[in-house]
């Protein structure tokens, strides 16, 4: 009779071998990525400085110039209509600035990397919408303070759906920052889309209303049109279902064009 034993089943996982790995819980590294994208984009001062202190500075300059304090905006005053469109601004650029920051990533091998942790590539775009969501939040509040000690008048109800719609409605993009973070180079991707985002802000009405001229017709096909009208609706503005079909519109040409990009991003790692 043999006085050896058998250890199957007894011999310790080697260190470094996938058995000894501690097994990290999905959720738990979600947390832990939106937790270093927050503070990632905190850290960053020249995006904060675009997103969160340049809205409200440039509400003061404009939104206070003149009497437009005592002229009525439907509900409310000039005042509270150009604090809107700040607000509005304000999430647009801190939504794309959080879309585009993919291109970056990419080039450095960031994206690659994470490729090693439970999380899967749609999480990943998911997580970084959810962190520029929350900074947009941010630019938002802090404009619409400002703009209410300032003198900003409407009413109360206005002040909340306003503050809502600009901030849900700058989801659509993010949708289009993530797109073009796919598209263009990362060494100069904000260079180019803020320009294109004050231009598109000039051209699609929300900074200076359109009127009833041929440019208010052109206007419509601005993908800033419809949010345009969404947010000063609150104030008692026109909500038309051309604004309406210009956000839906715009919203699905993003989310498509930045869900074909990822696709082939991700088929070439």
């Amino acid at each position: 009779m043999s006085a050896t034993t058998s250890t199957a089943g007894t011999t310790p996982a080697l260190a470094g071998t996938p058995a000894a790995r501690p097994r990290i819980r999905t959720t738990t590294a979600v947390r832990t990525y939106l937790a270093v994208e927050l503070r990632r984009a905190l850290r960053n001062r020249r995006n904060l400085v675009f997103s969160v202190v340049m809205p409200p500075v440039f509400f003061l300059i404009f939104g206070l110039q003149g009497d437009y304090q005592d002229q009525s905006a439907g509900n409310g005053n000039v005042t509270a209509w150009i604090a809107v469109s700040m607000a509005l601004y304000g999430a647009m650029v801190t939504a794309t600035g959080g879309g585009a920051s993919v291109s970056v990533e990419r080039a450095q091998g960031w994206t690659r990397q994470l490729r090693l942790t439970p999380l899967r590539p749609a999480v990943y775009v998911a997580v970084k919408l959810a962190a520029a969501m929350a900074l947009g939040a941010g630019s938002v509040l802090i404009t619409l303070v400002v703009a209410g000690v300032a003198g900003a008048q409407m009413p109360v109800g206005a002040w909340i759906l306003c503050a809502l719609l600009a901030w849900v409605g700058s989801l659509v993009f993010a949708a289009f920052g993530l797109f073009m973070g796919y598209l263009l180079p990362a060494e100069n991707v904000m260079q180019i889309l803020g320009p294109v985002l004050a231009l598109l802000s000039f051209g699609g009405g929300l900074f200076v209303p359109l009127g009833d001229g041929w440019w208010a017709d052109v206007a419509r096909f601005f993908p800033t049109y419809g949010l345009a009208e969404l947010v000063h609706a609150p104030l008692g503005g026109d909500l038309g279902v051309a604004a309406v079909l210009n956000v839906v519109a715009w919203a699905a040409i993003f989310f498509v064009g930045a869900a074909w990009r990822f696709r082939k991003d991700t088929a070439r790692v």
